[in-house]
């Protein structure tokens, strides 16, 4: 038997799948997960487990998700005893990484301000109302809950890490059937030109990509005709064709390919067949934005930094920019 009941929770998403059409994909993702959780199950995943049973129960438990905070909220105050027990589970399940949260007055300082990053992107989206969505790199679904909020349809959220699965089910289980879905999976793992979706988001992850030009055109794959990507990423200065390729970390990330200049990425994207690419937003990230707290207690951004340099990583380059683009599939 595996140690993670994963029918009970992808099975609606499975089903979904199937009604729209994507038979194909849920077989898929079906086989994807008997490996992930039966086959193969991650070493930590008891102690995950532990950790959200835990967490006490709240009938009638509501969210704001157009706050700040993602906010769940019940009738009553919890006793004091559920009250410790939300907090032992949630720490269980540390470190949050993206957020924050609040967990009916318990709040989780998340090592990012991810509500910072939405209030950049979200004035310049296509209106989200009855949207279905795809959000690439999820990490716990803090986005995904946002676009909840701004009245997606059906929101689905990819990002290989099981930690920010258990995160992203400490919500949802307190709010039932939502249309929000965090699927355990890679971009990879997904077929080729879905089709399916209004808007695809991926922010934080073409710098990851050996390929970024094959990371676009997957992301085209996703969209229906007419659907708009948001594409947010780490940039550096410099004209059309410049592009900075670390020599081996970058601000101590060993996972970082390309980092190109603004109006590369606008031709990359116009050579994959994106039409009426635009740069809305250009913003560094500070220690502000990305720190350590006391639910992510490891390194953070300060120290990828230069210390008599802040402007500039550890490696000596650039500081991190990021810039975010919107773009249509013709």
């Amino acid at each position: 038997m595996a140690l993670f009941d994963w029918q009970t929770h992808f099975n609606p998403i499975l089903d979904y799948l199937t009604q729209a059409d994507r038979s194909q994909w849920a077989e898929l993702l079906k086989q994807q997960l008997i490996q992930k959780f039966e086959q193969r199950p991650h070493g930590d995943l008891p102690r995950w487990m532990e950790a959200l049973h835990t967490l006490p129960s709240a009938p009638n438990a509501e969210a704001d998700l157009n706050a700040g905070p993602v906010t769940l909220n019940a009738p009553a105050p919890l006793p004091p005893l559920q009250q410790e027990q939300l907090e032992q589970g949630l720490r269980g399940l540390m470190p949050w990484r993206k957020g924050p949260f609040d967990f009916f007055g318990t709040y989780i300082d998340t090592e990012w301000r991810s509500d910072w990053k939405w209030e950049r992107v979200a004035p310049h989206l296509a209106d989200l109302k009855g949207r279905t969505i795809l959000d690439v790199g999820c990490g716990s679904g803090y986005h995904c809950w946002r676009m909840a909020g701004a009245g997606a349809a059906r929101v689905v959220g990819i990002d290989p890490g099981l930690l920010f699965l258990f995160q992203f089910l400490a919500v949802k289980g307190y709010l039932g059937a939502v249309p929000v879905d965090l699927l355990p999976v890679r971009m990879e793992d997904l077929p080729d030109k879905l089709e399916l979706f209004d808007t695809t988001f991926s922010m934080g992850v073409l710098y990851h990509r050996r390929s970024p030009l094959d990371h676009l055109l997957e992301l085209k794959g996703t969209l229906r005709q007419g659907g708009e990507l948001v594409l947010e990423t780490l940039v550096v200065d410099g004209p059309e064709g410049y592009s900075l390729m670390p020599e081996d970390r970058y601000g101590q990330m060993r996972n970082v390919w390309f980092l190109p200049s603004c109006p590369t990425l606008l031709r990359w994207l116009d050579r994959t067949g994106f039409r009426n690419a635009r740069v809305v937003d250009v913003s560094d990230t500070t220690t502000d934005e990305q720190r350590a707290t006391d639910w992510m207690r490891f390194n953070s951004l300060k120290d990828f930094l230069d210390p008599d340099d802040p402007t500039r990583t550890i490696e000596g380059y650039p500081g991190p920019k990021r810039a975010t683009i919107i773009a249509e599939k013709p």
